[in-house]
C-alpha cells in the first residue's frame, strides 16, 4: 500500500475517534426562553460536559476485561452524581425529546419545601447567591421528599419558570449533562455561576 493512501487511513481513522470521543463527552445546547435570567440568557449556546455523569455498566465491562469478575449487572456513575447548585441539560420527563436547562436544587433524599419564596432543603433555607430579589417569587410548595436517584430542579428566574414545581422531580436517568461553558454570543463566553 502506497505511503500516501497509508496516511490518509490513519489520518481518517484518527479523526473518527476523536469524534466519538468528542460526541460521548461534550454536547451543545441552545437556551430557550427566560426560565434561567439573569444566570443565562435565551439563544446563548452553552456546552455541556457529558462525561461528568455519564453512567457506567461494570457487568458489560467485566466482559471485556478479564481480570474483572462481577456476578451481576450494576449500573453506575462514572464519575459523580450532580450536585446541588450545579446548572444541568437534561430530557424533560413529560417529553424526553425536548431538553432543558435548570440548577439543581434537591438530590436523592433530601426533603424540598418552599414557603414565601424562600426555598428550604432539609429544614434550612437554601442560601442562592446566584438569585436577585426580584426573581425569588412569593410561592409555596410543601414538601417533596426526593426518592432514590431523583433530582429537584428550578429555574433561576423564578417567576417565569417551568420546573420541578411544576411536574416533580427529575429521573437521574434523564440527565444528559453539567453546563460547563457560554461560547456564544462571544460577549458572554465562561462558566456559569
Amino acid at each position: 500500500m502506497p505511503a500516501v493512501i497509508r496516511e490518509i487511513l490513519e489520518a481518517l481513522t484518527l479523526a473518527m475517534i476523536v469524534f466519538i470521543i468528542i460526541q460521548a463527552s461534550a454536547q451543545n445546547f441552545r437556551v430557550e426562553g427566560s426560565s434561567m435570567s439573569p444566570t443565562l440568557e435565551g439563544q446563548q449556546y452553552l456546552l455541556v460536559n457529558k462525561l461528568v455523569y455519564a453512567r457506567f455498566d461494570q457487568e458489560r465491562f467485566s466482559r471485556i476485561i478479564p481480570f474483572w469478575q462481577v456476578d451481576k449487572s450494576t449500573e453506575s456513575l462514572s464519575f459523580r452524581s450532580p450536585w446541588r447548585g450545579e446548572i444541568i441539560v437534561f430530557n424533560f420527563p413529560g417529553e424526553p425529546r425536548r431538553d432543558f436547562v435548570k440548577r439543581v436544587i434537591g438530590t436523592p433524599g433530601d426533603e424540598v419545601e418552599i414557603r414565601n419564596g424562600e426555598v428550604r432543603v432539609n429544614g434550612g433555607i437554601l442560601r442562592e447567591s446566584y438569585l436577585q430579589d426580584q426573581d425569588r417569587g412569593s410561592d409555596s410548595m410543601a414538601p417533596v421528599l426526593l426518592a432514590e436517584n431523583q433530582y429537584f430542579v428550578m429555574g433561576d428566574n423564578r417567576r417565569h419558570s417551568n420546573d420541578s414545581r411544576d411536574w416533580g422531580p427529575v429521573p437521574e436517568d434523564n440527565i444528559l449533562g453539567k453546563v460547563a461553558l457560554v461560547y456564544w454570543p462571544f460577549a458572554n463566553w465562561g462558566t456559569p455561576d
